[in-house]
């Protein structure tokens, strides 16, 4: 895998999250956007709640590993992002490559990107307006 490959910077994983489409399994996490390069890019995040280093890194080879089996049967032109599990350090990548073509498959199928009339914004989220006092009413 080439280094052009992967995705580093923090402003493409927000994206990602906040734009593009997920599917959730108890291994992996996967996030997808269509991107305008005609090549598939990954991003892997393992949190510090799945372990030690060691571990974390061990997750991400395991996915690199099943990616690269699957990449080559994928579509082209997409950015994803795969998020560890608490159960993805016990697992092998052949444990991972079925999971990972089901998932890639769900989320570059052209069904799955019809607008939806009633998407929310995930990115802003409204808060609760606070009750404005009465400056008429005293408290005495």
């Amino acid at each position: 895998m080439n280094k052009k490959t992967t995705l580093k910077l923090n402003k493409d994983f927000k994206r990602l999250y906040f734009k593009g489409k997920s599917v959730v399994h108890p291994l992996i996490v996967t996030y997808a956007i269509k991107n305008r390069l005609g090549r598939n890019r990954i991003g892997i995040t393992v949190t510090k709640k799945i372990g030690k280093a060691v571990c974390r890194n061990r997750c991400k080879r395991i996915i690199r590993a099943a990616f690269d089996e699957v990449n080559p049967s994928a579509a082209q032109g997409w950015d994803f992002v795969f998020v560890a599990r608490m159960k993805t350090p016990t697992a092998k990548s052949s444990d991972l490559v079925p999971v990972l073509q089901k998932q890639i498959q769900n989320l570059t199928s052209p069904e799955n990107w019809k607008k939806d009339s009633g998407s929310k914004n995930k990115k802003y989220p409204k808060k609760a307006a606070k009750p404005k006092k009465n400056p008429a009413v005293s408290d005495r």
